[in-house]
């Protein structure tokens, strides 16, 4: 092999220097300049001021545009002469140039060492153009092997004309400084003359001497300049000209949007909106909630709407009192003001205006009578609104603006067809101003449309928005025929109009009869025939159709529909041909295939069900229907409303005519009806989940960190944690990290065989003693690690390992414990430990390390844990059917829960400046949001970085301090914002380290001197000396906060709500318990991991998915006389009595033997010791597991009719196809189709494995393995010398290529292998995560930004699992090239070639690209 070919195939082949390139940013597609140092250094005088301009230009991009409004002004009342500094600056600078000579040009070659002196007998204009020929020849030669597609290739040098101006930011180096001089040769001449004609400069001003453009000499030029003048005398147009371009690059400012993408300014959330809600003062999530309705104005008397509107539909829920209804509604309406007049937010109104959410009943004390000492009054308490309640509002709130737009729509259109059309209608305005969902204004809305469709028309016409005309069969113009012509008097003739008939059915008003005409309905549908219905058939037909939609289209026969759907709806599911075999007993659909007869009640109770049915119906596996539990007796009832009460021939014929027309109409009514009740359920359905999954984030999120035995709570504990990752403790490494209480992590390492080696377990008690831990953390992701909390716990006995000493108050001694080992739950560690964030923070360190890490930043502060995660928190598992909700609704009500937590612990603003991991939780202050939360930073930043109190938020110009937030953000955040208390520094305010408000800093200091005992003098004396705080901080230093105990509160709460009309009752309670322990940790202690949570997180087995009774394959490890000992799947053991077992020979070993799979019926499994019961008797395995039933099969809610024929027609089917169901003795089998497959291999890592049956017969198996994230290949393998039709084949065989000898070699030798290469193509440099399509925009980004570099890139190839795409791009204008790379065991395959590994693949790909051109430049030759 030659050196060339084993360089491409060993090692990468030799990449050019890329020093001088532009380096380009792969997320962002920004390229970043490399020299721009040497540039600069290459740049005259007057461009280095250029680039100073420049700089500061980006400078106020990244700062946002923060500009103090003094600076501003002082730069407007300067601008004028600052630009006259310019202009003579610049003047004075082209001058110099314009005078350089010879001697100039020697002064600069002595600072440039290998500068030699041009020899004048030479023309500088021949070298200056020999040169840029000499590089246009180099740009030109074929570029070799080693720089196609090379990621160091280098720019290539412009071409352009010389003299001309170049485009890129660096100055030409001979630009300036090197005189031109005349050429000697006429061809030379001419030629110049020519460039300098295609190339003219731009600049108005003359560089360097002037050059002879007309064949004259000197003398007949200086003859000429006095004779016409050399243009002095028109200077002042020149300074005219020259300030208009002064002033037209100043106005020019650069933007970000002129140097980003508009998707990356969206994702970074830079874009013009989001600056406008960055600098708009309103609460950043009311700008959003609201934004559809921003220009929504909401009157008084809708406001008081609103009000009760919310009030109504909150009341049924809260099961409160009776008597309670009118203070929960005034509530209500205090609460909205409060949003939406005085903009707060939801923990401020939850935090300070907790006494309006409170009713407060006041009685006599009837023990005052005997004992005067006990109170007079006695003060009851009721919670009418919770925080749940607050954001329900808040929701209310939104919809009912979405309510009021829509009726806003209908009353413009109805008040256009009243003056354009003179209708008159009285319906309309009656059904607008009682519609209370969007439901309702939309049945108006279809009755609008349908009944005045012609006036419409009209109207759209004359604004000019007339629609083109529908076809003349369409059913809309059907309806207007029959309006417009004789068939309508056959309408009417029906004696009672729609409306009316729904209003009878409704109880509104007095009842209306029909009437009968006095001919039979054929006779007069004879009588009214006419060119458009010539026969009375087609008159009887349209009329009845006409009526029917009529009565469809009544917004009040739809209101009578609903509420009986509502109230008598049922909801029943049938399962499609498709899902006949698809959902089987294993499915998770399988308790909803043929559930039937549920109710809205029931459905409310369990509200996963009816999001199952609508998932499995969007699948098309199951119909959803609702029915009316009485439905005979409705339509009786509604035909009883519409018929006579006559009785003749005549009227049974009139009466017949009306049930038809009832039969018409109601199919129509159910349809909609139905569809709508659907609708609200699944919204409603959804809800409560959402509520569910809300409060078990705020369960995980009330979580103080671990409290160190002999501290208070909310003491960071020093954590040592460690993990075996995935691997066995007692031959793999188990990991460790030691994070320290200012979560830095101080040290990290390994430990080999904790549990043996004696050095290994020495080695771990020396660091404990050496660190001092608070407590042991342990975690990972297999059964393993249940043995690894028991070694340690040993570990800890046997070594006599105690935790720090603490101060016992009962006994007021020093006493310490044995150090407790935790398990800790690693949800949020599985995230962090391989995501970008991870492998910032802590390059170096391996993936089960920084596992270790964030176990143990996790036990230190749990909701600052959560809060990195961003909007990943909607990854973790909340509910079990939180897969059926919505993301952007399940993140927002997760964001809620984040936004109560964070606001109840408060954020030290000066930590969260400092601190990115503590930057997180900003976002989440009450009046912030992501967008003001940046800005927030960016502007303390250019105050100096540090808040001295929580007014400097709003700007101290005093002290040159920008305001921060405006005055309302700042009423929002400012309790919510700590400022450590500094009991040094005279100007520190105490209060800003407690839950005041500074609205009733007033009220604290009040308190702080009654407790103090002090009078008005002592208290101006105090603060006149040392500030408004004065009072507050003596209280502190002092050390007599406990006095505050002793105040009476209710005495203060009387006065501020009879002299001001303020309740401040609970607000009073707040500021003592304040004033006693500022920030007080208000979260519950850290909650320990039940046995049960223990189990699903070592094995990810659940009690659905693991449960007695189930059969499960099991891998014999161990036998013995009396038992054996068997693996599960999962990885626990399970143990195998001898009476379990049918005995051969009576012996155990001649039954079973190690290493064999076999099936075993799971008796009982005790979660807490990882141990199961297992029996293998043929009788007892042989009895298949059925799931215990949540619901009634015998109580008309489960059509087990159905169920019984389908098993018997599946069982037919079978026999007559031939087919009947095999089980393989693997731990890997499972009887899956190809859905069920995926469905199960969707939540496990890649490279997972499902065995399961083949649709092409008994010799064929089927592997499914998950190769990425939505990505999954079906593998078919041929099973040969098989001793029966359906035991294993002894060899398998795939694609005619490969073959093996049992299922376990197949999938370490072939699954494995590709998942192994998969992992390695995903992990490359060259891998681009996302489509086809976002890496074709990548890479045109790319060669936008670098116009003469080759790039070529990887990705997924989602619609051929197994395989990845190959893009490329030789050039700017060269077109996207892809070619496909397929994965295979141990090599990938490109163009029927085999690469081991990713280098020779990357160099196998430049080798074939090279051979295409070499070979498409001779086919071109020929």
């Amino acid at each position: 092999m030659s050196n060339t070919m084993r360089d491409l195939v060993i090692g990468e082949a030799e990449l050019d220097d890329e020093e001088d390139d532009d380096s380009f940013d792969e997320e962002t597609g920004e390229t970043r300049a490399k020299n721009q140092d040497r540039d600069r250094d290459m740049n005259d005088s007057s461009e280095e001021d250029d680039d100073d301009d420049d700089e500061e230009e980006m400078q106020k991009v990244r700062e946002g545009f923060i500009v103090d409004e003094d600076e501003d002004d002082e730069e407007v009342e300067n601008s004028d002469e600052e630009r006259k500094r310019r202009k003579r600056k610049r003047r004075q600078e082209r001058k110099e140039e314009e005078e350089l000579d010879e001697e100039d040009l020697d002064l600069i070659g002595e600072s440039i060492g290998d500068w030699e002196r041009r020899q004048p007998s030479q023309s500088k204009f021949k070298r200056l153009k020999r040169g840029h020929r000499d590089d246009e020849t180099r740009g030109g030669e074929r570029r070799g092997l080693d720089q196609m597609f090379s990621d160091e290739d280098e720019e290539v040098v412009e071409d352009r004309p010389y003299g001309g101006r170049s485009n890129r930011a660096a100055a030409d180096e001979f630009e300036g400084f090197i005189e031109e001089d005349y050429p000697e040769d006429e061809d030379e001449l001419q030629r110049q003359r020519e460039d300098e004609e295609v190339a003219r400069p731009r600049d108005k001003g003359i560089s360097g001497r002037v050059i002879d453009r007309t064949g004259l000499d000197r003398d007949a030029l200086e003859d000429m300049d006095a004779i016409f003048g050399n243009g002095a005398e028109y200077d002042w147009a020149l300074d005219v000209e020259e300030d208009e371009e002064v002033r037209k690059q100043e106005e020019q400012t650069l933007e970000l949007k002129d140097v980003f993408e508009p998707s990356q300014l969206a994702e970074k959330l830079l874009t013009d909106e989001d600056n406008e809600i960055r600098f708009t003062d309103e609460p950043e999530r009311f700008q959003l909630d609201r934004k559809p309705f921003k220009h929504l104005q909401i009157s008084a008397d809708q406001f008081k709407e609103e009000s009760h509107w919310i009030a109504n539909l909150m009341w049924p829920k809260k099961q409160l009192a009776s008597d309670l209804q009118v203070p929960f509604h005034k509530a209500v309406g205090k609460v909205l003001e409060y949003f939406v007049v005085e903009e707060l937010e939801v923990p401020y109104v939850f935090q300070h205006r907790k006494d309006y959410l409170i009713h407060a009943r006041k009685t006599r004390n009837p023990e005052h009578r005997d004992d005067p000492e006990a109170p007079e009054y006695i003060v009851n308490a009721e919670k009418l609104l919770t925080q749940d309640d607050l954001w329900r509002i808040l929701e209310l709130d939104i919809k009912f603006r979405s309510l009021v737009e829509k009726r806003n729509t209908l009353e413009k259109t109805y008040d256009n067809l009243k003056a354009v059309a003179a209708t008159e209608d009285e319906m309309v305005p009656k059904m607008i101003a009682q519609a209370v969902d969007m439901e309702q204004l939309q049945d108006v809305q279809d009755y609008i449309n349908f009944q005045y469709s012609l006036q419409l028309k009209d109207i759209a016409a004359l604004n000019g928005n007339a629609k083109s005309n529908k076809r003349p069969g369409a059913k809309s113009s059907v309806f207007d025929r029959v309006r417009k012509s004789r068939a309508y008097r056959m309408v009417k003739a029906y004696g009672i109009t729609p409306d009316r008939l729904a209003q009878n059915a409704l109880r509104e008003g007095k009842k209306v009869i029909a009437d009968d005409e006095q001919s039979l309905p054929i006779d007069l549908a004879d009588s009214l025939t006419d060119s458009d219905f010539p026969t009375g058939d087609q008159v009887l037909y349209h009329a009845r159709q006409m009526y029917a939609e009529e009565l469809f289209i009544s917004p009040r026969m739809r209101k009578h529909f609903r509420a009986q759907y509502y109230q008598m709806g049922e909801v029943s599911c049938h399962r499609t041909d498709k899902g006949l075999r698809r959902i089987d007993e294993a499915h998770p659909y399988y308790e909803i295939k043929y559930l039937i007869n549920q109710t809205i009640a029931d459905l409310a109770r369990r509200p996963e069900l009816f999001l199952k049915m609508m998932r499995a119906e969007e699948e098309g596996l199951v119909e959803v229907t609702i029915r009316l539990q009485n439905e005979r007796e409705f339509r009786r009832q509604l035909h009883a409303e519409f018929a006579s009460d006559n009785y003749s021939e005549l009227a049974d014929a009139w009466n017949n005519e009306r049930q038809k027309v009832l039969d018409a109409a109601f199919p129509k009514l159910e349809r909609v009806i139905t569809k709508g009740v659907k609708d609200s359920l699944h919204t409603a359905c959804q809800e409560e989940i959402l509520k569910l999954c809300r409060e078990e984030y705020l369960k995980r999120l009330d979580q103080a960190p671990l409290k160190p035995k002999g501290m208070i709570l909310g003491t960071t504990p020093r954590v040592l944690a460690l993990s075996n990752g995935m691997g066995d403790p007692n031959r793999d490494p188990v990991f460790w990290a030691w994070v320290e209480e200012d979560g830095r992590v101080v040290d990290h390492g390994q430990f080999v065989n904790i549990a043996r080696d004696d050095s290994q377990r020495e080695a771990f008690a020396d660091l404990v003693e050496h660190r001092k831990p608070d407590v042991i953390a342990v975690s990972g992701f297999s059964t393993e690690t249940h043995r690894l909390v028991r070694d340690l716990e040993s570990l800890v006995q046997e070594k006599r390992l105690m935790g720090p000493e603490y101060l016992d108050t009962e006994t007021d001694d020093y006493h310490t414990d044995p150090l407790e080992v935790i398990v800790v739950n690693d949800e949020i560690a599985r995230l962090y430990k391989d995501s970008p964030r991870a492998q910032a923070e802590h390059t170096s360190l391996s993936s089960v390390t920084r596992y270790c890490i964030a176990l143990a930043k996790y036990l230190q502060n749990p909701m600052k844990e959560y809060a990195a995660l961003g909007k990943d928190v909607t990854t973790l598992l909340y509910n079990p059917c939180q897969h059926l909700l919505p993301q952007d609704k399940l993140w927002k009500v997760l964001e809620t829960s984040m936004v109560d937590m964070v606001n109840l612990c408060g954020v030290d603003i000066n930590e969260a400046v400092s601190d990115s991991y503590t930057a997180n939780l900003l976002p989440y202050v009450a009046g912030l949001g992501p967008r003001k939360a940046t800005s927030v930073i960016k502007t303390i930043n250019t105050n100096g970085g540090v808040v001295n109190t929580r007014e400097e938020l709003v700007g101290d110009p005093d002290n040159k301090k920008l305001p921060v937030v405006g005055p309302r953000v700042w009423n929002n955040c400012a309790s919510f914002l700590s400022i450590e208390f500094d009991s040094t520094n005279p100007t520190s305010e105490p209060l800003d380290n407690t839950r005041v408000h500074p609205e009733d800093y007033e009220l604290g200091r009040k308190m702080a001197a009654d407790a103090l005992e002090l009078d008005e003098e002592d208290v101006k004396a105090e603060t006149d000396e040392n500030g408004p705080g004065a009072i507050v901080r003596k209280l502190f230093r002092d050390d007599e906060q406990e006095k505050v105990n002793e105040l009476i509160l209710e005495e203060y709460a009387e006065q501020l709500e009879k002299n001001f009309n303020q309740r401040k009752r609970a607000t009073l309670e707040t500021i003592r318990a304040e004033l006693q322990v500022p920030y007080e940790e208000l979260r519950r202690p850290i909650v320990s991991l039940s046995p049960d949570q223990i189990f699903v997180m070592f094995t990810g087995e659940t009690k659905e998915s693991l449960a007695e009774g189930m059969n499960i394959p099991v891998n014999v490890r161990v036998v013995k006389e009396d038992f054996a000992i068997a693996k599960l799947d999962c990885g626990i053991e399970g143990r195998i009595e001898a009476h379990d077992v049918n005995l051969r020979n009576g012996s155990m070993r001649d039954s079973i033997h190690v290493g064999q799979t076999i099936q075993a019926k799971l008796i009982d499994i005790n979660r807490k010791e990882f141990h199961a019961k297992l029996s293998v008797r043929r009788e007892v395995v042989q009895k298949p597991y059925k799931r215990p039933a949540e619901y009634d099969q015998h109580g008309g809610t489960w059509d087990t009719r159905l169920e019984d024929q389908d098993k018997e027609d599946l069982k037919e089917k079978d026999k007559a196809t031939g087919r009947t169901q095999r089980v393989i003795k693997h731990p890997l089998f499972r009887t899956f189709n190809s859905t069920q497959a995926e469905e199960y291999l969707g939540s496990q890592a890649s490279g997972d494995v499902v065995i399961r049956p083949s649709s092409k017969g008994h010799d064929h198996l089927t592997v499914t393995w998950k190769v990425a994230d939505g990505v999954f290949q079906h593998i078919d393998v041929l099973e040969l010398d098989k001793e029966t039709e359906y035991t294993l084949g002894r060899q398998l065989r795939i694609g005619g290529k490969w073959q093996y000898s049992d299922l376990d070699e197949l999938i370490v030798d072939h699954v494995k292998a590709m998942s192994k290469k998969v992992d390695e193509l995903m992990g490359h440099e060259k891998f681009k995560k996302g489509s086809l399509a976002d890496l074709e925009r990548w890479l045109t980004s790319y060669s936008d930004a670098n116009p003469n570099r080759s790039i070529y890139m990887f990705c997924i190839n989602p619609k051929y699992p197994g395989y990845f795409n190959l893009c490329f791009k030789a050039s700017r204008s060269s077109p996207i090239g892809i070619w496909n790379v397929k994965v295979v065991p141990h090599a990938f395959e490109m163009m029927k070639n085999q690469y081991p590994d990713m280098r020779a693949l990357c160099n196998g790909f430049k080798l074939r690209f090279n051979s295409e051109i070499v070979r498409q430049q001779q086919l071109a030759r020929r």
